[in-house]
């Protein structure tokens, strides 16, 4: 059982709804704010009451009720905007009048067998028609409550239409999205949306001494770690109140901070990624293999750059990056899949072997890698472009014949060469038109080296049992395309040639496979459940922004956009999720972590909030409130009605749903279940 929760401010709710009790919750103010009135009278206060309410809702069916207004500033709480019909002041009285007599009376006029609003005959005063048109006036709160008068009037108050109206007006989707698939009824959906979204703080932990820079979660949700700039990995147990179960200090490494961690598939594993001090104040990455029965060290792995991050390929497995400079803005990336346990007793067993190896235009270089499971490829969680238009499609990336004008007589090698020596007598000569730059000159001759020696790419999807996916580019510096490589079955281990299998000689490069440029600094990945969807945060370059200089990129938006793409049919699905900002320009920019659950996708951001958004219709549902900068955020892959969040304020904050949050704190069951996850109200 929870303590008392967490200082916050107070929520102001739609319709006078609120969280539970003591809770504090980050939805945003969503209307005028009333308090139910539990009854201290007999039965006849609640039948003279229902009378009169019958008399207003009399009044309130005669005046005029336009339709709602969205809110349209743009804000991230468009979504949570508040529906409140507009009329005449007239109206608006009658209407307030009839909720407070409807809150006076709303415990004891709805008990079984009454129906207050019939004649002595027994028939209805008022038709269900006029009834629901009145009702379609009222906010959910209202709707809900004047449903307790009477059977008649509950009747009415969960009917589907009434409903379909209520979700669109008050979460503001457009009315061409359909219903999510899984929904049962749209009265279900609305209070999916409300009561089942994690948005109420119940712990804030502040063991950590420094910015908290990425939380990850176990694979049972039992544990979950969490790195900072005060250079350690804690391990936490998740229960009802979060407890630290141990802290690794990586500062007698030589380590500067802590900034990744992940589990293997088994949860007996920590890979944790930091950043190195060498010689002379050199920085590069690291990777710690950390054992979780005993919390040893097991293993340690060079990663440079060291925002290529890590990740797990197999229980025992990881890839980890390494960079070769081989010009001023030409380099080359190597992905190296390492074992975990690297103490093998014969020299004859490889702990090591090369994956791939990319060339690097322009001051680029991979980062962030990932990898994403093809096998649930055909049955997602959540299908994403069911009856939707076709998104952009993916740039495929292109083999050396294209780049070199066309296929042509003789091998591969021999035509680059050619190729190379007529470009460089050109340039000799004066000819080159027009004339290029010390930069774009590099990047021109290590192209054309790079063609036909340069193994194609893998366009088939047939045979691909893994990808990789890792952030690149090859106009700047600025990581503004994703890279997609098949990592195919006999890739999955370090047995066979150190160096790799299926180059052939003059193959000195691998091409990407696929190529998505998002035209913006991406600043955050994250897979869906199912991996079958790619989330991405991205702020956006201008619009028709040219880069004339590999090291000056273009200046990128302070908004974020979330895109989201399809790894199976290679398209981009929806349209991009906004709320969130940023503010750091492009040479001072950092890694912003997302999450995704079945039904939720999750970020954090620059403006001291973190967000939560419906994957189906696009809305943003929650803001999460921090005292700085949110790093990262992840949910519990147990439940999606519990989230973390990390902030540079140094803290841990525990999130849950409202629904949870009232099953943990009710001491005794609600009398009145159908409207209970609406939670009780405040005077």
């Amino acid at each position: 059982m929870w303590g008392p929760a967490q200082a916050g401010p107070r929520r102001e709710v739609l319709s006078g709804v609120c969280c539970p009790p003591g809770a504090a919750c980050s939805r945003e103010p969503l209307g005028r704010a009333g308090t139910p009135v539990r009854s201290t009278g007999s039965r006849s206060v609640a039948v003279q009451g229902a009378w009169r309410s019958r008399w207003t809702l009399r009044q309130v069916g005669r005046a005029s009720w336009p339709s709602t207004q969205a809110q349209s500033d743009g804000s991230p709480s468009r979504a949570l905007a508040s529906a409140q019909p507009r009329g005449p002041s007239l109206g608006a009285s009658i209407l307030g009048q009839c909720n407070r007599q409807l809150r006076d009376h709303v415990w004891v006029s709805g008990l079984p067998g009454q129906n207050v609003t019939m004649d002595e005959g027994g028939t209805p005063l008022l038709p269900d028609s006029l009834i629901y048109q009145i009702f379609l006036s009222l906010g959910p709160a209202d709707v809900l409550a004047a449903g307790l008068v009477c059977r008649q009037w509950q009747a009415v108050s969960r009917d589907e239409f009434l409903w379909r109206e209520q979700f669109y007006r008050y979460y503001q989707v457009a009315r061409d999205v359909p219903r999510h698939p899984a929904a049962t009824s749209w009265y279900e959906e609305f209070r999916r949306l409300y009561d089942t979204v994690p948005c109420v703080e119940v712990q804030t932990l502040r063991e950590h001494a420094d910015q908290v820079l990425h939380l990850s979660f176990s694979h049972s949700g039992y544990q979950f770690a969490s790195c900072s700039k005060d250079c350690t990995v804690k391990i936490w147990n998740n229960g009802l109140t979060v407890s630290l179960r141990r802290s690794v200090d990586m500062r007698p490494y030589n380590w500067s901070y802590t900034q990744f961690s992940q589990f293997n598939r088994d949860d007996s594993l920590l890979l944790a990624s930091g950043v190195f001090l060498g010689p002379h104040n050199s920085s590069s990455g690291e990777i710690a293999v950390i054992s979780l029965d005993n919390f040893a060290l097991l293993s340690r792995v060079r990663n440079k750059p060291y925002d290529v991050f890590g990740c797990w390929l197999t229980e025992t497995s990881l890839i980890s990056g390494n960079l070769h400079r081989i010009g001023d803005i030409t380099s080359c990336s190597v992905l190296w899949l390492n074992n975990a346990f690297q103490d093998v007793e014969s020299e004859n067993v490889n702990v090591v072997k090369r994956l791939f190896k990319i060339q690097n235009l322009n001051a680029s270089t991979i980062r962030t890698v990932m990898v994403a499971d093809c096998s649930r490829f055909d049955s997602p969680d959540l299908l994403l472009d069911a009856g939707a238009s076709p998104g952009r499609v993916f740039d495929l990336g292109s083999d050396s014949e294209d780049e070199a004008g066309g296929p042509g007589p003789g091998p591969a090698p021999a035509r680059t060469k050619e190729g190379l020596r007529r470009f460089l007598d050109g340039l000799l000569d004066g000819r080159a038109q027009p004339q290029l730059s010390e930069h774009a000159l590099e990047t021109k001759v290590a192209e054309l080296l790079a063609q036909g020696r340069t193994k194609p790419p893998e366009h088939s999807m047939a045979n691909a049992h893994k990808l990789l996916i890792f952030t690149t580019g090859c106009l700047t510096y600025s990581p503004h395309q994703i890279g997609i490589k098949q990592i195919l079955p006999h890739q999955m281990t370090t047995a066979g040639p150190v160096l790799g299998e299926g180059r052939g000689s003059d193959a000195f490069f691998d091409a990407l496979d696929h190529v998505i440029d998002v035209h913006g600094h991406i600043i955050g990945m994250g897979l869906s459940p199912d991996n079958r969807y790619l989330y991405v945060n991205s702020r956006a370059w201008p619009s028709g922004s040219v880069v004339a200089d590999p090291m000056q990129p273009p200046p990128i938006a302070e908004e974020i956009d979330l895109l989201v793409f399809d790894l199976k049919t290679m398209r981009e699905v929806k349209r991009a999720l906004r709320a969130h900002r940023a503010y750091t320009p492009n040479d001072e920019c950092f890694f912003i972590f997302l999450d995704v659950s079945r039904d939720f996708v999750a970020s954090g951001a620059e403006d001291r909030h973190g967000y939560i958004w419906d994957r189906h219709y696009n809305i943003c549902l929650a803001k999460l409130r921090h005292q700085d900068v949110v790093n990262s955020v992840v949910f519990s892959p147990r439940e999606q009605e519990l989230l973390l969040t990390a902030s540079d304020d140094a803290t841990i904050k525990a999130w849950r749903s409202p629904r949870t949050v009232r099953i943990h704190q009710a001491p005794r069951p609600r009398p009145y279940p159908f409207i209970s996850w609406f939670g009780s109200q405040r005077r």
